[in-house]
């Protein structure tokens, strides 16, 4: 059985964007205060960032490490069919 918040070994960063004092982030920083010390200590190696700012809306970013020839696949997939940069780099994620 998998462990809570294990994450994937292509996972090469997670980052976290929230403000430390408004309401629309509230939800965020409750979440980071219970599941941080889980995340952490399940995946010791993977960098887990925390940047607090003023005003902004919650936002978490992943991000994975792809091989050159990934990235190329992905960009071509892009310039060719221009779609979305989401659909292109989970096509390259699906391949690895």
């Amino acid at each position: 059985m998998a462990s809570k918040y294990a994450f994937t070994p292509s996972l090469k960063e997670l980052r976290f964007f929230f403000c430390q004092t408004s309401e629309h982030s509230q939800a965020a920083r409750s979440f980071l205060t219970r599941a941080y010390p889980t995340m952490k200590k399940n995946n010791p190696h993977t960098p887990i960032l925390l940047r607090e700012a003023l005003h902004v809306e919650p936002r978490v970013w992943a991000r994975y490490g792809l091989s050159d020839k990934q990235i190329e696949e992905t960009v071509t997939a892009l310039v060719k069919k221009g779609g979305s940069t989401a659909k292109a780099t989970e096509t390259a994620t699906e391949r690895a």
